[in-house]
């Protein structure tokens, strides 16, 4: 039974993934593609989470902590970018 529930909610979130990169690619402004790809980080943490649970391995979750704190870090000095034109002040 979980091995079907992973597959299935693996299949979503690849899905998810599809849609976010037509957003990113697509978006009308730079904010939409900003969230686009954060939304990216979250839907690929997700996906890694998953991978740990099929393959019963605590690798996958420390690799999906650190893409947390990279994801989180690159969007705060994107966002800091558009509004300041400066990262480091």
């Amino acid at each position: 039974m979980l091995d079907t529930a992973v597959v299935i909610s693996g299949a979503l979130i690849v899905l998810s993934l599809l849609l976010n990169l037509f957003r990113l690619t697509r978006g009308p402004d730079m904010p939409d593609r900003i969230l686009a790809l954060d939304t990216m980080y979250v839907n690929s943490i997700a996906l890694i989470l998953l991978m740990g649970l099929w393959m019963n391995s605590k690798t996958y979750f420390e690799a999906a902590l650190l893409i947390a704190l990279l994801g989180f870090i690159s969007t705060v000095a994107v966002c800091k970018y558009l509004l300041r034109g400066d990262i480091i002040e």
